[in-house]
C-alpha cells in the first residue's frame, strides 16, 4: 500500500511503515518539505493513489467535500510519545491495511480503529 504521511507525524512512522514494505512518504520529502499545502498533499495523493496519514482535521473537510485525498488515515490520538505511536501502529498495522483496501476513510484512536462511511 502507499502512503503519504503529513508534517505532525514523525518521520520515524515512515521508517516503520517502510519496514514493513509499503510504499512511503512523508512530507519532509516532499520539494516544499512540510509547508508543503493540503491541496498540493491532496492532488499527489489522488495521482499516486496514496492514502494521507494525519492528525489534521482539515483533511477530513477535504475528503468529505471533494473526495480528496485518495484515502484518508486520522490519527486522533492526542498527544502521544512517538515511541507508543508506533507501538500503536505496529500492533494495528495489518488491520490498517486490510480497512483500507475496502474503505476510504478510517481513524486510529489510542484504544481503536473507526471505518468511517
Amino acid at each position: 500500500m502507499k502512503f503519504l504521511v503529513d508534517a505532525q507525524l514523525p518521520v520515524r512512522l515512515t521508517r516503520l511503515l517502510q519496514e514493513a514494505g509499503h510504499d512511503t512518504l512523508h512530507t519532509r520529502e516532499l520539494p516544499q518539505q512540510n509547508a508543503t499545502p493540503d491541496s498540493i498533499i491532496n492532488s499527489l495523493s489522488a495521482q499516486q493513489e496514496r492514502v494521507v496519514i494525519t492528525k489534521d482535521s482539515d483533511f477530513v473537510d477535504s475528503f468529505l467535500t471533494t473526495q480528496q485525498p485518495y484515502k484518508l488515515l486520522l490519527v486522533t490520538t492526542g498527544n502521544i510519545k512517538n515511541s507508543d505511536l508506533e507501538a500503536l501502529f505496529a500492533v494495528n498495522l495489518l488491520l490498517i491495511v486490510d480497512l483500507l483496501s475496502q474503505h476510504s476513510y478510517i481513524e486510529l484512536s489510542r484504544d481503536s480503529v473507526i471505518v468511517h462511511q
